[in-house]
């Protein structure tokens, strides 16, 4: 797809926009896919434009521009049942550019109603107080105007534009796995405007955006190297730009929005006046899960998810972990609880164990410094105020420790990857002479249970217990 200044894109006529940050694949296999359905079903009136904020994946996005942003979704069953759909939402592929000019035109047209974001978690630089990490050289580079390479300067320069061009009421959706992910990321970029001093703005996205949360679940892997081929004998297309996800789909969105938004009721999405109780769900029982099988299978040496779901101990500190302590927590926030937790455990554990999405270790274990406080300690701070034996969850801190050791001497068969985590000052930390005291006074892992008696014991235990397993398994 060819871009110039001269020949900007616009939305075919009587159409809305919903302009996508961060068009990889968890988009990709996602969001688009609804929006593919909701054409399919005979609504025409909403299109997908999308690009990234920062320089990344510059080939992939090259390769599905020239495709005019269609490509092919190969989704699997835990049983090995493959399916491919052709996905046409996606109008329009936006070339990264450093001031990501047509991403701020776009975002600012009146035709566009909503822009959506897929952010890490630490891609929001919250400190453990849920305050803007305002030392981090990224955002402070993008608050002194020298860059928009995270995910407040972009919107902040989208809204700024479309506050000066009049364009309208705007819906700001996260499609992530931060908790209270709308509410949180509206005061962060509050928070980035007023530390700009730009007191017009913040007046403008105070009254004319909202911030709806949402939970979104599927399984998406890295696409690995025979996808294409794949689709190529199912099809008989050639794919520059194929996903692959696993089949299970859900996006739950509270019924907030600022301006028009599509009917994404007809195709499955969950309207919803709270999203809390089926984020914590997905949060506590799906994503520490995941990270607590990929620890605990790296440790092992095991290279997917899979392999570390089929081992009868692995699965069963997860099980352990939702059963004995993320269940008991959730029950005391709503009785009874709106989902099914017991049946969602199983669903969760028997997803992770499809062989056939290939979804590395290396990819979940991931960002543990973000993951621990954002995951799993909140259970554990719960399971302390209501008298729960808090071992079972915190046998997953104490396989990111075990972790860290092994990632430390060199010993992991991946690298690791971690935004938030300061490499050098860990590897300090964990050389000390008292590493599992320092892990657990780490205030940006545990905030302000960093440092308790009463989890340092217990995890001692569970550091025990997990040193114990490990033996087992040699």
């Amino acid at each position: 797809m060819t871009h110039n200044a001269s020949q900007a894109w616009a939305p075919p006529p009587g159409t809305r926009l919903m302009l996508h940050l961060g068009l990889g694949a968890f988009h990709r296999a996602h969001q688009a896919v609804y929006l593919q359905l909701l054409r399919e079903s005979g609504d025409s009136g909403w299109v997908l434009a999308g690009g990234n904020i920062r320089p990344d994946g510059q080939e992939l996005m090259r390769a599905l521009g020239a495709q005019h942003g269609a490509y092919t979704l190969e989704t699997v069953t835990p049983a090995g049942e493959h399916a491919y759909q052709r996905i046409e939402s996606i109008a329009h592929v936006v070339p990264w550019s450093e001031q990501l000019e047509e991403l701020v035109a776009l975002g600012a047209a009146p035709s566009t109603a909503i822009v959506s974001f897929t952010v890490t978690e630490a891609g929001y630089y919250l400190d453990q107080h849920g305050r803007l990490d305002t030392a981090h050289p990224e955002l402070r580079a993008d608050l002194e105007g020298r860059s928009r390479r995270t995910i407040y300067g972009a919107v902040a320069a989208i809204c700024a534009e479309r506050m000066r061009a009049n364009g309208g009421p705007l819906t700001l959706l996260n499609c992530d796995n931060l908790r209270h992910n709308g509410d949180r990321f509206r005061a962060g970029l509050l928070e980035f405007v007023q530390a700009r001093g730009d007191t017009q703005l913040a007046a403008w996205l105070e009254a004319g955006t909202s911030c709806p949360n949402a939970m979104v679940d599927r399984i998406t892997p890295r696409p690995g190297p025979g996808l294409a081929q794949r689709v190529l004998a199912a099809t008989g297309r050639e794919d520059a730009a194929p996903v692959m996800a696993e089949s299970f789909l859900q996006w739950v969105i509270e019924d907030r929005f600022a301006a028009a938004r599509p009917a994404l009721e007809r195709v499955g999405v969950q309207l919803v006046e709270s999203v809390q109780p089926y984020e914590e769900a997905k949060i506590r029982i799906l994503n520490a899960s995941h990270s607590c099988i990929a620890w605990a299978g790296s440790l092992l040496g095991y290279e997917t998810i899979d392999q570390g779901t089929a081992n009868p101990s692995i699965r069963a500190m997860a099980h352990a972990y939702v059963t004995d302590c993320v269940m008991p927590c959730l029950r005391h926030q709503h009785d009874p609880y709106p989902v099914d937790l017991a049946a969602y455990r199983d669903t969760v554990l028997e997803r992770f164990g499809n062989a056939f999405l290939r979804d590395t270790n290396r990819r979940v274990a991931m960002d543990g410094y973000s993951k621990i406080p954002g995951f799993i300690a909140p259970t554990i701070r719960e399971c302390l105020e209501h008298g729960i034996d808090p071992r079972p969850a915190l046998v997953l801190p104490a396989l990111f420790c075990e972790f860290l050791r092994e990632w430390a001497a060199g010993r992991l068969r991946d690298p690791y990857d971690d935004q938030a985590m300061d490499p050098q000052r860990v590897r300090a930390l964990l050389a000390g002479a008292d590493a599992t005291r320092a892990f657990m006074a780490e205030v940006p892992l545990w905030g302000s249970a960093a440092g308790d008696a009463r989890l340092h014991q217990a995890f001692e235990q569970a550091l025990q217990q997990v040193r114990a397993w490990r033996a087992s398994q040699s």
